[in-house]
């Protein structure tokens, strides 16, 4: 063995034998409740969109639903459409799924392939409606997609930091979400 390998293997060794030490064992993974998901999730609504210049849809805070059979999430958002072209403001909900993915840079978990399941307003004229659901993905990409979901932790990434790991591959359980924490991978 040489002498670089020799030191790589004396290193982590005493970060091992440190952490067994210390009491702390080192975590496989990170949980969030889906509790805890939409209490962050209400926070950052409600959201206003514009919707081909002429129409704002505001969007509530979304019911959270687990969908761990497809590790995904489920939201259901509270809509309110208005602008100069109505004579008033109509109601509707939207219904979408996504998927998760994780932000390194500001150890974020945000929404990605979104798909609308449906964006219904109520009474609102047939043409209007058509015309909304053209826009809908767009209006629902902006509305989660930019949106932090959760934000991991300085405390519950500590440990993990310090033996070079980092977030991995996020699974939708029944309870919440597991988010498996891995080695880093080298800098190219």
């Amino acid at each position: 063995m040489n002498r670089r390998s020799l030191l790589m293997v004396v290193a982590a060794g005493c970060s091992l034998a440190a952490t067994g030490c210390s009491g702390k064992s080192v975590p496989g993974n990170v949980t969030v409740s889906r509790q805890k998901l939409q209490e962050v999730v209400a926070q950052r609504f409600p959201r206003q969109f514009p919707v081909a210049g002429m129409l704002q849809l505001k969007l509530h805070s979304p019911t959270v639903g687990l969908l761990p059979e497809r590790n995904a999430l489920n939201a259901v958002l509270q809509a309110e459409l208005a602008g100069p072209v109505l004579r008033q403001a109509y109601n509707g909900r939207m219904d979408l799924d996504f998927s998760l993915r994780y932000e390194p840079t500001d150890r974020t978990l945000r929404a990605h392939q979104i798909r609308v399941n449906s964006l219904a307003i109520d009474e609102l004229a047939p043409a209007m409606s058509d015309m909304l659901t053209t826009y809908a993905s767009a209006v629902a990409e902006q509305a989660l997609g930019q949106v932090v979901l959760y934000q991991l932790q300085d405390k519950e990434l500590a440990l993990v930091e310090s033996l070079n790991m980092e977030p991995g591959a996020i699974t939708v359980t029944p309870e919440g979400l597991s988010i498996a924490l891995v080695q880093k991978k080298p800098a190219p």
